[in-house]
């Protein structure tokens, strides 16, 4: 074999941080250590994988064509040393999560992974569905968890659970006592939503449909508390998903809407790298949100 398991950790470190002294410092290696092991590489097979950019190098075509078969090869030896030392096959795992999976679903689930698995690790990145697809995508993470649709020939989605959006407004709110919204309503409340780019846009306006383009959005938000607190405050209309919404619910410091001619409904899916190797660890994960 002309290359070592040493040498694809430099070049992915070095692929991940785009830079060499970054990725010695992760590798716990010395600066020289981490650049000579990446020019073996290269001059091993006689190839360039990277297009240095003044002190960064980012990754060239082959590069990007040969990374994939790396992650997923450094991942089988990782599980395969973990086997031949008789240790349990739980290795760390880094978990992307869309912000109301991350917030109302992923901390019971990781309790409950780590209960089963003693020892393990997991790592929880929550950001919006277009954020954590592009990090599965630069293998920064191993599993995602998303409420958005995409299409991407890199990735593959599978089909997690349901969930349903719900509109809402506070107990003062002049709609909160109406049995029903009809279109006429909805194009005159003033809206406070989630960021395009999120799941939950995605499915509010797939559920708007033609009437999108009438709608008097006032406030556009990253995060759902923030949005709960706007509405609390009498700011506008809100429309999230109903799991974020329970215990407001509950307190009464919010009420559900009805606007039973759109269709509220969605998934949540996995997300993953179509190359990436599926660990037990990530096949563990799964399984487990499946029965959670």
């Amino acid at each position: 074999m002309k290359f070592t398991l040493r040498q694809l950790q430099v070049f992915l470190a070095v692929a991940r941080n785009e830079n060499v002294t970054k990725a010695a410092t992760q590798l716990a290696m010395s600066q020289s250590a981490a650049s000579t092991s990446l020019k073996e590489f290269e001059q091993r097979f006689d190839v360039r994988l990277f297009d240095r950019i003044g002190k960064h190098l980012q990754l060239n075509e082959l590069g990007k064509q040969i990374r994939p078969k790396a992650e997923a090869l450094l991942s089988q030896a990782e599980e395969f040393e973990l086997q031949l030392n008789q240790q349990d096959t739980v290795a760390r795992l880094k978990v992307g999560a869309t912000l109301t999976i991350g917030n109302y679903l992923a901390i019971g689930i990781i309790a409950k992974y780590m209960k089963k698995y003693p020892g393990s690790q997991v790592e929880l990145l929550v950001e919006n569905t277009v954020a954590i697809a592009q990090r599965i995508k630069n293998f920064e993470v191993d599993i995602g968890l998303i409420e958005g649709e995409l299409q991407d020939p890199d990735l593959e989605l599978s089909q997690w659970r349901d969930d349903e959006l719900t509109p809402f407004c506070s107990p003062q709110h002049p709609l909160a006592k109406l049995q029903q919204l009809d279109d006429n309503h909805l194009t005159e409340i003033e809206w406070i939503l989630r960021e395009p780019g999120s799941g939950t846009r995605q499915a509010f306006d797939r559920a708007m449909g033609s009437l999108l383009s009438q709608l008097n959005i006032r406030l556009q938000l990253q995060h759902t508390e923030g949005i709960k607190r706007a509405v609390e405050a009498g700011l506008g209309v809100g429309c999230l998903s109903r799991i974020s919404l329970v215990d407001a619910f509950k307190r009464g410091s919010l009420v559900p809407l009805s606007a039973p001619g759109k269709n509220w409904n969605r998934k949540f899916y996995f997300i993953s790298h179509r190359n990436k190797f599926r660990s037990s660890a990530i096949k563990n994960w799964i399984e487990l949100c499946q029965s959670y």
